[in-house]
């Protein structure tokens, strides 16, 4: 039988996924691991940090590449390739993640309280853009970009852009996908930071 940790997490990445995170309740996702409630608080503090592991532990990795982009890990390396890697891995966590997060959006409350913990837990949607941002702010200042580009810009353009794609995989919903999604993932991340870079070079 797997660890407690394994099989709560497999339950709750199961139930955010299929039922959403808004109905996903501590009580369901224990029952579904076959734990008590208690047992379940042994490993985790609140629903909402078992939604932070399941995206850093069950979607395609992109918490690895942030850390590098907030810590300036990926210094020295082609822009370029860095912006293709970048759309690549959040196209991937976006597409994922989507699905699960999305059901939070139809209650308010909800989505303060998630707000709330997640900024408790020092994480959140925005750390992908803060990252991105501090990435560019420092190629400018390496003299590889324009010297009045707008990094916060450029990094939600792109960002969002990756996010779009995802959205329209997602809605496509076994439809084949329109726009953006219909290119190859490797093909729109090549486009998206060629075209990037156009404006910043």
């Amino acid at each position: 039988m797997k660890p407690t940790r394994v099989r709560i997490l497999d339950a709750a990445e199961h139930l955010m996924r299929t039922i959403g995170l808004a109905r996903t309740t501590t009580k369901e996702i224990a029952r579904a691991a076959g734990c008590s409630e208690a047992a379940l608080y042994k490993h985790f503090e609140s629903k909402e940090e078992l939604f932070v592991l399941v995206l850093q532990e069950r979607l395609p990795p992109f918490g690895p590449l942030v850390a590098d982009l907030e810590s300036g890990g990926l210094d020295g390396r082609d822009v370029e390739e860095t912006l293709v890697e970048v759309a690549r891995h959040a196209v991937a966590f976006y597409a994922s993640s989507f699905p699960i997060a999305a059901s939070l959006f139809s209650d308010p409350a909800l989505l303060r309280r998630h707000g709330e913990e997640m900024d408790r837990l020092g994480n959140g949607p925005h750390r992908p853009l803060d990252a991105l941002t501090a990435y560019l702010r420092e190629q400018r200042a390496a003299g590889r970009l324009r010297s009045d580009a707008d990094p916060a810009a450029a990094a939600a353009l792109f960002l969002g852009a990756c996010f779009q794609r995802a959205f329209l995989h997602s809605f496509a919903s076994g439809r084949p996908p329109l726009g953006s999604a219909a290119l190859p993932v490797d093909e729109f991340a090549a486009g998206l930071a060629r075209t990037l870079l156009d404006g910043l070079r």
